[in-house]
């Protein structure tokens, strides 16, 4: 087993080293516009809604989904939720997940998609990314709840005697505990609104418990404070060349049987809806005829808070929930619209990743991309390159065919993102993309594990030395500890837990003057938000400046590297933190804007 090198052994861990930095930090992010930090901005003009009308009771709106997962739930509640922010209400949003995973920084990206991490250091689901995006709201680990978090925090009451002897059931101790996790969050963060998505599929045995926690809640409540979103799928059957709502009135029945009843059904198409079928949902599923919304495919998920509010989506909720009268104001929403249609000209982006069979592994990324080329009057295509196909089978071969064709479509491309991940498959190829970019002054942006690898690419070529590696893809221990141009944080060698142990959330980052970082920031100090457990070498730091490395960003001690960046080249940028994390539709993120000028000015 190695050991830990004095130097690491005798270093602070970050997390107590930069404490009172990160609390400074996270202040900043929570007060108005202004801040020299790029953080969320505060929600200008709030009204006093019917909920804090001396009473401040919060509403909530429950979004449950029937028919088949991936309809587009998280879409459906972040557009909700935008809605009514439009409206002058403070808005929350909840993901209730029946997973038995305490939470998903261990899943696998194939199949969770994202974690998509919070300021402070929540890994959750990507659909809080969907709610930041659209609500420009931060999350925090309020917003996310799952049942392994409910059993573990039961258990744990019921090992120190908190139950009294008594017999530990589903009912009422797990759905008091779902009960106390939804007020909690309605309490903390002051909403007038709060949004709650109960993830899966009405019938699925394990959303069961959420489902009946939510029916005492309206029994708790009150249903002037309740209002039920049920979002369905009508299913186009070619050979009859129609829209069947069969699916749709079973699903509502089985919401019948454990004792809920929509408000609104939101009737998902891939084609439009006859009237008559609406006024049969409305009719078979008792719910009022203007609150059956259609919900097509659109263009955009952007469009989408449009699409809805045009059927009057704002006013039927305020209605139920006595808000009073209401007049959203969606001129921004509207411009982004315009935003989409004026983008014409294709710009091609290389993502180099080891999970591009899903899209949704990557799916801050890609938003982040995409309103950056938005901004520049583009329409971004993302050309997906398996990092593992730009490698040798052996150095003695020539490439496969396979390689051939991917670097082929690599070369094809405006400008390279070499993104996130874990673990040693595919290195070597984004180590190639990386050389590539840096040769070919081809506009290069490394997220986390990106900016690793550019590290490791100009270090191996300035010091000639191919061995150079990070201490995390030398699995066996081979090398000497001074061959790792990336090693472990202080405080990780020894960690044996994989959950909930990384650096994660919002840390700030003191930029240097003079660079690209600083540039398109346009600030000294920043905030943005990790999840990594390596970082790089300080060893190496002064020979590599010397030979044109750039440290533009570092942690406010000087000791972690946050941002990199290539001296003698167009644009060549590694951040270890994930700026996708901070994207917004209405505002692109500055490193991806500048990466995006970079690829559009070259």
């Amino acid at each position: 087993m190695k050991k830990n090198s004095p130097k690491q052994a005798g270093r602070k861990s970050p997390t107590n080293r930069n404490l009172a930095y990160r609390q400074a930090s996270l202040s900043e992010l929570r007060r108005a516009g202004g801040t020299p930090d790029f953080a969320l901005r505060a929600t200008p003009g709030r009204r006093d809604s019917g909920a804090g009308r001396g009473q401040s009771k919060t509403r909530f709106i429950i979004v449950t989904g029937g028919v088949c997962s991936s309809l587009g739930k998280g879409i459906a509640v972040s557009s909700i939720g935008a809605i009514m922010k439009a409206c002058g209400f403070r808005v929350f949003v909840q993901k209730l997940d029946p997973y038995l995973n305490v939470d998903p920084g261990t899943m696998s990206p194939f199949q969770h998609g994202e974690v998509f991490v919070t300021d402070d250091g929540a890994e959750t689901d990507l659909d809080l990314g969907h709610y930041e995006r659209f609500i420009d709201e931060p999350m925090s680990k309020l917003s996310t709840v799952t049942t392994g978090q409910i059993y573990q925090s039961v258990l744990e009451k019921e090992r120190q005697g908190d139950y009294l002897g008594k017999t530990i059931q589903v009912v009422p101790h797990i759905t008091n505990a779902i009960k106390e996790r939804i007020m909690e969050a309605a309490k903390k963060s002051g909403a007038d609104i709060m949004l709650v998505e109960i993830g899966g599929t009405v019938g699925d045995i394990e959303g069961e418990p959420f489902l009946e926690a939510v029916r005492q809640m309206r029994a708790d409540l009150g249903s002037e404070r309740i209002f039920h979103v049920h979002l369905t799928l009508l299913p186009y059957l070619a050979g009859s060349k129609e829209l069947k709502t069969k699916p749709t009135q079973l699903s509502v029945r089985e919401l019948r049987r454990i004792g809920l009843q929509p408000d609104m059904i939101l009737a998902r198409a891939d084609y439009p809806i006859p009237s008559e079928l609406l006024d049969k949902i409305s009719h078979f599923c008792g719910v009022e005829r203007r609150a059956v919304i259609p919900a097509l495919t659109v263009h955009s998920i952007y469009d989408v808070p449009l699409r809805l509010q045009s059927c009057g989506i704002a006013e039927i909720i305020a209605e139920k929930l006595c808000l009073g009268s209401v007049q959203p104001d969606m001129r921004e929403w509207e411009a982004g619209e315009k935003r989409h249609a004026s983008a014409a000209e294709e710009v091609k982006i290389a993502l180099v990743g080891k999970y591009t069979g899903l899209d949704d592994a990557y799916l801050s990324q890609i938003e982040c991309i995409k309103t950056a080329a938005v901004f520049e009057k583009r329409r971004a295509k993302i050309v997906w390159i398996d990092s593992e196909k730009l490698e040798k089978e052996d150095t003695s071969t020539p490439l496969s065919v396979t390689a051939q064709d991917t670097w082929k479509k690599l070369k094809d491309c405006d400008g390279i993102i070499v993104s996130s991940g874990f673990g040693s498959r595919g290195i070597e190829g984004k180590i190639a993309a990386a050389r590539y970019a840096r040769e070919n002054k081809v506009p290069y942006l490394g997220l986390c594990l990106g900016s690793q690898i550019m590290a490791i690419e100009f270090a191996r070529t300035a010091l000639k030395n191919p061995r150079l590696t990070s201490e995390e893809f030398d699995e066996a221990g081979k090398l000497g500890r001074d061959q790792y141009v990336v090693h472990f944080l202080p405080g990780q060698y020894k960690e044996k837990k994989k959950g909930g142990t990384l650096r994660l959330g919002a840390w700030p980052c003191v930029l240097k003057h003079g660079t690209k970082a600083f540039q398109a920031y346009g600030a000294k100090e920043i905030s943005e938000r990790h999840r990594h457990r390596y970082e790089f070498n300080n060893a190496f730091r002064q020979t590599l400046e010397a030979k044109g490395f750039v440290i533009s960003g570092s942690s406010p001690d000087g000791e972690l590297m946050e941002i990199v960046e290539i001296k003698d080249h167009p644009f060549m940028v590694g951040s270890q933190f994930h700026p996708e994390f901070k994207g917004r539709p209405h505002r692109p993120h500055p490193l991806f804007a500048a990466f995006m000028g970079a690829v559009v000015g070259g």
